[in-house]
């Protein structure tokens, strides 16, 4: 699963289960532990700490001056530390269907094109995947990158090696689909 399809409030639960902060700490930190994530934006965290607030997962524990401005610091609650603990405990269901983009554009291309377009997509594909590769094996072997820079990098490379054999695979089934969608 994607990061970005993890409901913000369970991170924010997750982020909160080491102690009070206040949104802005809360927007930092998500930023630095889940590197390969869209950063969030100050809004989605406010309105998140606002909707666990009223579903008494979080509650506030004080304000902290910061610079002219006051934050409000939160704090998770017992039934935040069991909604956590529950959602942690949740193996994530595998997805049900396979629509990855690659799919959908190497059959639309048989579609519309040719065995030849689609195949000059999956090689266009395949040369952009290893050079993202080749970005995040640089990643896992800097000694600059935190853990969970490396963790991320790991998972991506995982991901797109995935996408590889898949490619690599498609290539060969290119002819058979052509002959296939132009009956």
């Amino acid at each position: 699963m994607n990061i970005d399809d993890v409901a913000t409030g369970h991170v924010l639960l997750g982020l909160l289960a080491r102690g009070e902060r206040h949104g802005y700490d809360l927007k930092q930190e998500h930023d630095v532990r889940f590197p390969a994530a869209r950063p969030l934006a100050f809004g989605q965290v406010y309105t998140a700490l606002e909707s666990l607030r009223k579903r008494g997962l979080v509650e506030p524990a004080g304000k902290e001056k910061a610079g002219a401005a006051e934050r409000v610091l939160y704090r998770m609650t017992e039934a935040g530390r069991t909604e956590l603990d529950a959602w942690l405990g949740a193996v994530e269901p595998p997805a049900p269907f396979a629509d990855n983009p690659l799919q959908v554009k190497v059959v639309l291309a048989l579609l519309v094109g040719d065995r030849t377009s689609a195949e000059d997509y999956l090689l266009r594909q395949r040369a952009a995947h290893l050079e993202r590769m080749r970005v995040y094996t640089r990643t896992t072997t800097d000694p600059a990158s935190s853990v969970a820079t490396v963790l991320a990098a790991d998972y991506a490379l995982t991901h797109l090696d995935a996408d590889l054999r898949w490619i690599d695979a498609a290539r060969d089934r290119v002819t058979a689909l052509d002959e296939e969608m132009h009956r």
